[in-house]
């Protein structure tokens, strides 16, 4: 059995989750923990789109994730739903799984990256250091050009420059929040 009691500490101690979770003998205290820590992190996040009134996606960006998903992944028609019952889900999870994860990805698109600054010569170095070596490496016959992939490479760096942005808001948000993890559950 595996309990995570999560307390905020801003006006009074406030219970935000309690979960419990039957996960077997198989699964290592550590991999318990670090599910442990990404439930909270969510709940984190999902307490400041409450609190920000942050607006979900429409259910229409939903539905299209999912056909899409459903098109390129189960072209045929009941695959899918023997997929689902194989693994215990419904259709109706898994779009609510999309419409998290599309939620998220708005929330870091307009919190983080707009703060993000990526230079002409950060796209320069990372092209120097980890592009044109794999380019060449896959392709040694071409030319191997800034130009083809500075698009690329800016995205690149944006987003992984935006995911440290909520890496240290996660901590920060952390360090504010009283967590209390029952260790006795993790081993």
């Amino acid at each position: 059995m595996f309990l995570v009691s999560a307390c905020v500490a801003l006006a009074g101690a406030e219970v935000i989750d309690r979960i419990a979770v039957s996960v077997g003998n198989a699964v290592s205290s550590a991999a318990k923990r670090a599910t442990a820590d990404r439930m909270v992190e969510q709940k984190l996040v999902r307490r400041e789109l409450e609190l920000s009134r942050f607006p979900a996606p429409d259910a229409s960006a939903v539905e299209a994730e999912w056909n899409e998903f459903r098109k390129q992944r189960y072209p045929e028609g009941s695959a899918l739903e023997r997929a689902l019952a194989e693994y215990g889900i419904t259709e109706q999870g898994v779009k609510d799984a999309l419409l998290w994860q599309l939620t998220l990805l708005r929330f870091i698109e307009i919190r983080f990256r707009p703060g993000v600054q990526v230079s002409d010569g950060d796209i320069e170095e990372y092209f120097e250091k980890d592009v044109r070596p794999a380019a060449e490496a896959s392709r040694p016959s071409q030319s191997t050009s800034l130009e083809d992939y500075r698009d690329r490479i800016r995205e690149t760096l944006t987003g992984q420059r935006a995911d440290v942005e909520l890496d240290n808001w996660l901590k920060e948000v952390r360090q504010r929040t009283e967590i209390v993890f029952h260790e006795e559950v993790f081993q």
